[in-house]
């Protein structure tokens, strides 16, 4: 539905409106403790001194790898891990398979959550609240969809970008579909380092458009591109499009951001 035809749907539209903005404050405030309070919580004040890391997973089959990189990041003092996918994503892990060295779940953050808590000026938005707790931001694996979708500037999700704010009342599914990119494009990489781990079929990284957008968000947005490497693909052909394997990635962040990096005390 266009802007156009629902500025002009009058009181139906309106009454439409009226009833999903107070389900939607009924919504939030379950949300809102969990931005402010308790395990996950957002940290309002200055951070405790641990390194923050957010990984963002988006639709490559090499998000299986997502849950052995988050259970040894884990592992390290002083380091805390959390994670925001695409819907995508979804498709080679559960969130339930995200936990920490200890077994406890880590949080995952998706598309709904962008919306359940915020219902008025002032509420908490998801993304920023993010961009606030994230020390740095991981895209983990970075597919090529969503490679196209940083170097343009779109934000159609919770992971590159929030617009058209009005479909969540309209259509869910539309809303769901325009929700992934809101993080990355709040994000100032000067600030708030941010590493592109490409994950894609080797004719794909090849694309003449591949080069043109690593080219952009490392010339002109200032992001790092690491990886990908060579490797026989899960397509079963043999070439350069794998990502980074996740025992290197881990050692990246361990000592390139984590000062004196030690390991946690193993439970015996």
């Amino acid at each position: 539905m266009c802007e156009f035809t629902i500025l002009r749907c009058g009181n139906v539209c309106s009454d439409v409106f009226s009833l999903a903005i107070v389900q939607n404050q009924k919504q939030s405030k379950h949300l809102k403790k969990e931005l402010y309070s308790g395990e996950y919580a957002m940290e309002k004040q200055p951070k405790s001194g641990n390194l923050h890391v957010l990984i963002g997973s988006s639709g490559s089959v090499a998000a299986i790898k997502l849950p052995l990189i988050v259970k040894e990041l884990s592992q390290y003092e002083r380091l805390e891990v959390q994670v925001v996918t695409t819907t995508a994503a979804l498709h080679f892990f559960q969130p339930s398979q995200l936990v920490n060295a200890e077994g406890k779940p880590v949080k995952v953050w998706t598309d709904d959550e962008e919306w359940k808590s915020w219902s008025k000026i002032s509420d908490p938005i998801v993304h920023i609240e993010l961009r606030r707790w994230a020390d740095v931001i991981l895209v983990c694996p970075c597919s090529a969809n969503t490679l196209a979708k940083i170097s343009n500037g779109l934000c159609d999700n919770l992971l590159v970008g929030i617009w058209m704010r009005i479909y969540r009342f309209i259509d869910s599914d539309a809303f769901v579909k325009l929700s992934k990119t809101s993080l990355i494009r709040a994000t100032n990489p000067k600030d708030t380092p941010v590493i592109i781990f490409p994950s894609m079929n080797t004719l794909m990284y090849d694309h003449p458009l591949t080069r043109k957008q690593l080219k952009t968000v490392v010339e002109e947005i200032g992001m790092e591109v690491n990886g990908p490497i060579s490797k026989t693909l899960a397509c079963g052909d043999i070439g350069l499009g794998a990502m980074t394997e996740w025992k290197d990635i881990v050692d990246l962040i361990v000592t390139q951001f984590l000062t004196n990096p030690s390991k946690k005390p193993t439970a015996h």
